[in-house]
């Protein structure tokens, strides 16, 4: 694989490619296909990947610093992938695999997150507004402080995760399971909380009326 050619844009089609570990920093990779492709820690910070192909691809170890992301990932393995700064607004990432990846700073607005697995993840001040996580597997992941207004949470996976100080203002967490969760002083004013499970959840200092909350905590 010459890659001075995907650097030129001469390549576009590079589904089942093998790259692993390869230098792919600064290149405009917009509507490149990499479906399928062994991208085993290759490195892609910097760059360009709005539009891009990565459905199935091997993205484990991947780096991703301050890449401009919004790209389709269906499926994508992005375990332990370094997604610091990253631009993912937007982006395809349904049912993607993102345990023990990196996403200090990163930004998930309006992503397509349905049964995404973000376990054990660190996620502290993420951007996850309008996002649909539906399904997503958040348990034990650390989403304080994060902005999950009008997220749709809806059967989400939230046990034993950390949502001190989230906003979770107008999300809808119908059916979703928070038992053991810790919601100290999260925002929820509007939330759907209808067939939502707070077995043993903390609810210290939310926003919303404790008695509403407190008759989900035995269901």
């Amino acid at each position: 694989m010459d890659i001075d050619d995907i650097r030129s844009g001469k390549l576009k089609a590079l589904a089942g490619a093998d790259l692993e570990d390869e230098n792919l920093t600064h290149i405009d990779l917009s509507r490149v296909n990499f479906c399928g492709a062994n991208l085993v820690g290759a490195d892609f910070s910097h760059s360009r990947l709005n539009g891009t192909r990565l459905d199935g691809a091997n993205l484990t170890g991947c780096t991703f610093i301050g890449c401009d992301f919004r790209a389709n990932l269906p499926g994508a393995n992005l375990m332990q992938a370094n997604l610091v700064d990253a631009d993912l607004r937007g982006a395809n990432l349904k049912g993607a695999n993102l345990m023990q990846a990196s996403l200090r700073n990163t930004t998930l607005a309006s992503a397509f997150l349905n049964g995404t697995n973000f376990m054990g993840v660190n996620l502290e001040g993420i951007d996850f507004r309008t996002a649909d996580l539906r399904g997503a597997n958040l348990s034990n992941a650390n989403l304080s402080g994060a902005n999950l207004s009008q997220a749709n949470l809806q059967g989400a996976i939230l046990t034993e995760a950390n949502l001190e100080e989230a906003d979770l203002r107008n999300a809808n967490l119908a059916g979703a399971n928070l038992n053991s969760a810790n919601l100290l002083c999260a925002e929820l004013d509007g939330a759907d909380l209808s067939g939502t499970s707070f077995v043993n959840a903390c609810i210290i200092g939310t926003t919303i009326d404790q008695e509403q909350v407190a008759s989900h905590a035995n269901r």
